[in-house]
């Protein structure tokens, strides 16, 4: 647990910077902060007692933007820089994470985050965006991939992997994929200020009826699970799907996680184990991925497959 949340920080903030993180229990109610500098943050024993608070209650979270040093409260007017855009979808999550993974008017993720069942929080690693710009690229994302619109504001917390969320019961575990470490610019997001709705920017969200022609994901889906279903191998179909969809940001991200989510999916419609689903993931990719990676990935595909087939049958 400590070394997925230190990898996590790691991955979004440097060595020497200033960071404000959140304690929030639900029973009793309570929030605690505290603003501590990186070092400080990623110590051993540091870690060790937010596993333990997170243990006892506590849902540990971390503010998206590092703050001014000497800082002690995490305020608007002290977040020293914008280092990360970000999009909370709490409704319709895997469909709607699929459509954000599908689009090219925004760069690839950097960081996925698998929150609650069926809810993201999907980051990108920027420069060059002020404090105005960042908030209105926020709104942006929300209006256009069906965000939580509340969530643009730019002392935002991010739930932090490697810990509980301990809003259910039984908790869910927080974990985090990193498919890309590329740094985006604002000229990478390629909005239209004078049209922001999801057509505009080729997004396929849910809609209540099937009034829509099939996305190019769709009709991937569809003929990913036919392939499989054919007993096509695994890898090849891979590759193949990574050459179809060149168009893509990550063209092999893409189809690794499709045939991914799209074997799982038959496994367990098959009657096999969630455990032995969530290993066969893991060796299949062992080379691919790395092994902290590999097993977190794992079980967040493993348990989006079994959503999509207890969503199929109660709709």
């Amino acid at each position: 647990m400590n070394l997925i949340a230190a990898e996590f920080l790691t991955h979004c903030f440097a060595p020497d910077e200033t960071v404000a993180l959140l304690l929030r229990r639900e029973t009793p109610a309570g929030i605690t902060q505290r603003v501590v500098r990186m070092e400080r943050a990623l110590e051993p024993r540091y870690l060790a007692w937010l596993a333990h608070e997170n243990h006892t209650g506590a849902n540990i979270y971390v503010a998206a933007n590092p703050l001014l040093p000497g800082s002690r409260k995490r305020t608007k007017e002290s977040i020293a820089a914008i280092r990360h855009l970000y999009l909370d979808i709490d409704e319709d999550g895997d469909a709607r994470l699929a459509a954000l993974l599908g689009s090219n008017a925004v760069p690839h993720a950097n960081i996925i985050l698998s929150t609650s069942p069926g809810k993201h929080q999907v980051l990108w690693r920027v420069e060059g965006f002020d404090f105005e710009r960042q908030e209105q690229a926020l709104k942006q994302l929300a209006i256009a991939f069906g965000g939580d619109p509340a969530c643009t504001d730019r002392n935002r917390v991010l739930r932090i992997p490697g810990f509980w969320n301990r809003k259910y019961d039984p908790a869910y575990p927080v974990t985090a994929e990193y498919p890309c470490d590329s740094i985006w610019k604002p000229a990478d997001f390629r909005f239209n200020s004078a049209a922001l709705n999801p057509v505009s920017f080729g997004v396929d969200l849910p809609l209540r009826k099937p009034t829509r022609k099939h996305s190019n994901s769709e009709n991937d889906w569809a003929w990913v699970l036919s392939e499989l279903s054919d007993g096509k191998d695994a890898a090849k179909l891979t590759r193949e799907l990574a050459l179809r969809r060149s168009d893509k940001p990550d063209p092999l991200y893409y189809a690794q996680r499709t045939v991914d989510v799209a074997s799982a999916r038959l496994w367990l419609a098959d009657g096999i184990r969630m455990d032995d689903v969530i290993t066969m993931l893991e060796v299949r990719r062992r080379f691919e991925i790395s092994a902290a990676l590999c097993s977190a990935r794992a079980q967040e595909i493993a348990a989006t497959a079994q959503r999509m087939i207890a969503h199929r049958k109660t709709a």
